[in-house]
C-alpha cells in the first residue's frame, strides 16, 4: 500500500462523506464514495457492534471493487437509555436517515429527564479495508450532553441536541472547522492520518 492515493468511502451519507473528505483533504489521498459507484448495491448492516458494521461495509465493498476502502459506523449512545440508539442511531425512528424523527424520539424517551442524567457519547469506528483482507481499526469518541430543544443548522445527524458544557453550545452551533477538530469522527479520522503519514503500510502492517 506504499503510495496510496485513493480509497473509497463506503457510504451514501452526504454528511458524512463531506466530513470525512475534509478531515482528510492534506492526508495525500483521494476519497470517493459510494456516490460515485451508483451501480454497488445497498448493504446491510446486521451486525452487533459499531465494529461488526464497518467490517461488514467495507469488505463488501472492498471484494466488489478490488479497492482499498473505508468505512465507518458511528452514533449516539446515551447513558438514560442505557446506550441507546447505538448501533440504531440512523434509524431509531423507523427510517433510515430521517434526523428529524430521529431527535424528535430521542428527546421524547429523554422526557423529563434532567441535564445531569443526559449525559451521552457519539462513538465512531473507521475501518481500512484492503482487497487481501487486512485491516486496521481506528476510533474516536466526543462525550456531551443530550439538550431539551435542537439548537443550530451546522452538521448532520444529532448534532442539533448534542449538547457541550464546556463550551455552552451544541454540535449544530459550532463552526465546522471546530467540529472537524474535536469530533469522534475527527479524532478517529487523525489516527488514520497518523497511520497513513507514517508510512507503517510500506513494512506490510
Amino acid at each position: 500500500m506504499s503510495g496510496l492515493k485513493k480509497i473509497i468511502f463506503a457510504s451514501r451519507n452526504r454528511g458524512k462523506i463531506k466530513e470525512l473528505q475534509a478531515l482528510l483533504m492534506d492526508s495525500g489521498v483521494t476519497l470517493y464514495s459510494l456516490e460515485d459507484y451508483p451501480d454497488l448495491p445497498d448493504i446491510k448492516e446486521d451486525g452487533n457492534s459499531f465494529l461488526e458494521n464497518a467490517l461488514i461495509k467495507a469488505k463488501t465493498v472492498a471484494e466488489l471493487t478490488g479497492e482499498v476502502v473505508l468505512a465507518d459506523d458511528s452514533g449516539l449512545e446515551v447513558e438514560a437509555l442505557k446506550g441507546a440508539p447505538g448501533i440504531y442511531s440512523a434509524r431509531y425512528a423507523g427510517e433510515e436517515g430521517d434526523d428529524g424523527k430521529n431527535i424528535m424520539k430521542l428527546l421524547n424517551d429523554l422526557h423529563g429527564v434532567p441535564p445531569a442524567g443526559r449525559e451521552a457519547v457519539f462513538r465512531c469506528i473507521l475501518v481500512l479495508y484492503r482487497p487481501d483482507g487486512r485491516y486496521q481499526i481506528f476510533d474516536g469518541s466526543w462525550d456531551g450532553r443530550i439538550a431539551e430543544v435542537p439548537a443550530g443548522k451546522e452538521g448532520f445527524g444529532y448534532d442539533p441536541v448534542f449538547y457541550l458544557p464546556e463550551r455552552g453550545v451544541t454540535a449544530a452551533e459550532l463552526p465546522v472547522e471546530i467540529k472537524n477538530g474535536i469530533s469522534h469522527r475527527a479524532k478517529a479520522a487523525a489516527k488514520l492520518k497518523v497511520w497513513l503519514e507514517r508510512g507503517i503500510q510500506k513494512n506490510g502492517a
